[in-house]
């Protein structure tokens, strides 16, 4: 099983850049995909539609344009959802799952704090909210993929300038605390934990997801790696390669593909 997440920072851009050319090459089973800044009509023309695959969107209705999910599979689910009960966070197009069997695979699109202290707030409200739903998802028995963009880098390992960001939003001990807990940093050794496939793949790994548009951070690889699959552990042992796409560009974000030795719909 393949499966990638990409967030596309508009998949409209995406797709003049050559993403929906690239991505049919790349026998993925599941494309997540996180911020197509679109309403689904706008995504219903051909130059979206990649042959033996559907998809299935959240859009954000508070503000169009904005956020919004997808997910594209050539395995039709069982169910898909799209809300996970907070009103403030669904409403943004933030969260969908698709159900195959006992294995669920999630978009999602953890807020950003980089524009001011109230995103910021709400930031660490998902955060306090969304961690319940994540320790029950653990504890059912179903198999999960967590893809997305989580706006979090977890060590100095996932950020090339680690000591200048400790005040920004992405790199705050809060925000890392977070994320390190529910990947098992400090935890109880008999607690399940999610695992983060990369990490368990590349110990020591320092490859980058994401590089702002400001100044030459692309050119001089000043990345941070905050675009995630997070998977129950029986799938962490089921890990068999990665790859993260710097070339060609399709966004300021780089897909992140990750192979698993599963063989979806059957």
């Amino acid at each position: 099983m393949r499966i990638i997440s990409f967030n596309a920072n508009g998949l409209r851009s995406a797709a003049r850049k050559g993403f929906f050319d690239w991505f049919p090459k790349q026998d993925a089973d599941i494309l997540c995909v996180q911020e197509t800044k679109a309403q689904e009509h706008q995504l219903a023309g051909p130059e979206f539609l990649v042959d033996g695959y559907r998809a299935w969107f959240r859009d954000a209705t508070t503000k169009k344009g904005y956020s919004g999910v997808a997910i594209y599979s050539r395995h039709e689910p069982d169910e898909v959802r799209t809300a996970l009960g907070r009103e403030s966070f669904d409403e943004e197009g933030r969260y969908i799952e698709a159900r195959f069997g006992n294995l669920s695979v999630v978009s999602f699109y953890i807020p950003s704090g980089s524009s001011g202290e109230l995103r910021q707030g709400f930031k660490f409200e998902v955060m306090d909210w969304l961690a319940p739903h994540l320790d029950e998802w653990l504890a059912s028995g179903r198999d999960y993929v967590l893809c997305g963009d989580w706006n979090i880098v977890r060590s100095a390992l996932d950020i090339r300038n680690w000591k200048s960001n400790q005040k920004n939003s992405g790199c705050l001990p809060p925000e890392r605390d977070w994320l390190n807990r529910l990947c098992g940093e400090g935890a109880d050794g008999n607690r399940a934990c999610w695992v983060d496939a990369y990490r368990a793949l590349e110990p020591e790994g320092q490859d980058y997801t994401w590089w702002s548009n400001r100044g030459a951070a692309y050119a001089n690889n000043v990345g941070w790696r905050i675009d995630y699959q997070l998977v129950t552990p029986r799938l962490g042992e089921r890990l068999r390669g990665w790859s993260v796409l710097r070339e060609p560009r399709f966004s300021d974000h780089a897909p992140f593909t990750v192979d698993y030795d599963l063989e979806l719909g059957r």
